[in-house]
């Protein structure tokens, strides 16, 4: 037992681990596809590779994937499935940071923390609700669906101050600068309070610290706990080889993901594109946008369905199975025939009107929007929301063309470069230099190193 401790996973044997491993991993891959970059995934590969190679469990046969996801998160699954997003990969400095997260990462797979958990029955679905929607009317289930994505429950704090302990040994026997373990978690911390500050704490995307709960006591106990690998020889960091592999790599949202720019989601490949109400936030999930009111208890959700029937009999018999409701109506949406209804529900316990738009756009696919308004939304907000599902059209070819995916640019600092002159360079709409500092592990008065690397977001 690579932890020495005693624990209870007699309900999930190695075998069981493998089989459930498996059986998970082609959701995950289902759920967020997997980067499409040899290069990238080569030299992930290569890194899990030489940290795995001294570990205690040789029964696991590691496996290291890279998943198609601007949230900065990394995982694992039972039977030596790793994964890092593309959001984490651009935030890491180094191949050190990267190592030690896939070593942390390999860290729970060797103490058998998921067996653990999930003998103790508390394997569970977390993580994809943005909000709990509740809707008083039975028939109603598929309405506001916000869907799941599977996560493991958070770790406990005993569990995540294993993984980072097997982490450190992983990383130390590897070659690896133990140091970069403290280093990333601290990006991660700014990372985290940057997203707290650009969307004024109300965004419940799940991503690395909440799977993986972080403080600053625990960055320091990293940092001191590295500190008994002092000895060891070559500790690498390779920050320049690492900055080589992912320049180029895509920033966000990727081309088959769609687009957000502004208050305004384009997405080329499928061809529309529409405008958020002023004041919500947008999050981009592989089946659905989600806006959310920062000011309110308001949301807002798109996606689209196979549907053949016309949008006012797909709205009254299909998506609320046969339910009543209020002021049917048929309309126009940039051109496309759409019908639009309400009914009574409740949003996080509170009286609200759930406002539903069906729109035709081919013959068997229908666009929707789904509105939850709580009874005070104001006359403005409400004409707002209007705006916004009216706001829906078909991009023209001018529009598809001008719309690429923002990547990962390296460039060297030179004696005339600063941190403003090179942030503003990127192709960002605000707090473009906390951005890059966060970006680049820059603390916030710490000023460029003629000559040193730094990573930009361009389009």
């Amino acid at each position: 037992m690579a932890t020495g401790k005693q624990q209870f996973t007699a309900l999930m044997s190695p075998q069981e681990e493998l089989r459930v491993g498996a059986a998970e991993h082609e959701k995950i891959v289902q759920q967020f596809g997997l980067y499409d970059n040899d290069r990238i995934n080569t030299y992930v590969q290569e890194i899990g590779a030489r940290v795995a190679k001294n570990t205690e469990r040789t029964d696991v046969t590691y496996k290291f994937y890279v998943i198609d996801s601007p949230i900065v998160n990394a995982f694992a699954l039972p039977g030596g499935y790793v994964y890092v997003s593309r959001g984490l990969l651009a935030l890491a400095n180094d191949e050190a940071e990267l190592a030690g997260v896939m070593a942390h990462e390999i860290g729970h797979v060797t103490g058998r923390h998921s067996a653990e958990r999930y003998s103790q029955a508390v394997l569970t679905q977390v993580g994809a609700t943005v909000l709990s929607i509740l809707i008083d009317q039975p028939g109603a289930s598929d309405a506001l669906d916000l869907g799941s994505n599977l996560y493991l429950k958070s770790y406990s704090r005993g569990q995540e101050s294993e993984a980072d302990s097997l982490g450190l040994r992983y990383m130390a026997r590897a070659g690896y600068d133990p140091k970069a373990m403290a280093d990333f978690l601290t990006s991660l911390q700014r990372d985290t309070a940057l997203q707290d500050k650009i969307t004024g704490n109300n965004d419940k995307v799940p991503g690395y610290f909440s799977t993986h709960p972080a403080t600053s006591k625990r960055i320091a106990e990293t940092n001191v706990e590295a500190d008994q690998y002092a000895s060891v020889e070559n500790r690498r960091r390779a920050r320049d080889t690492y900055l080589g592999k992912i320049g180029g790599m895509v920033y966000g949202d990727n081309q088959d993901q769609g687009f957000i720019r502004g208050r305004s989601f384009y997405h080329p490949e499928i061809g529309f594109g529409f405008e958020a109400p002023p004041q919500y936030r947008m999050i981009n999930k592989p089946s659905q946008i989600i806006m959310q009111a920062q000011s309110s208890n308001a949301v807002m959700i798109f996606d689209m369905v196979s549907a053949t029937k016309t949008a006012g009999n797909y709205l009254a018999q299909d998506w609320v199975g046969g339910e009543k409701l209020n002021d049917l109506e048929e309309v126009k949406i940039g051109g496309m025939n759409a019908a639009t209804a309400s009914f009574a529900g409740s949003v996080n316990g509170r009286k609200s009107t759930i406002r539903l738009m069906a729109i035709k756009w081919s013959g068997d696919r229908m666009a929707r929007f789904q509105i939850a308004i709580p009874r005070d939304t104001s006359d403005t907000e409400l004409d707002e929301l209007k705006r916004a599902t009216y706001s829906f059209h078909r991009l023209s070819a001018q529009e598809k063309s001008q719309l690429k995916p923002r990547r990962i640019k390296i460039i060297t600092a030179t004696a005339a470069d600063t941190v403003i002159s090179l942030a503003h360079r990127q192709s960002l709409e605000d707090y473009k230099e906390e951005h890059f500092r966060v970006l680049n592990g820059l603390a916030p008065s710490a000023p460029l190193v003629k000559g040193q690397k730094y990573k930009l977001i361009a389009e």
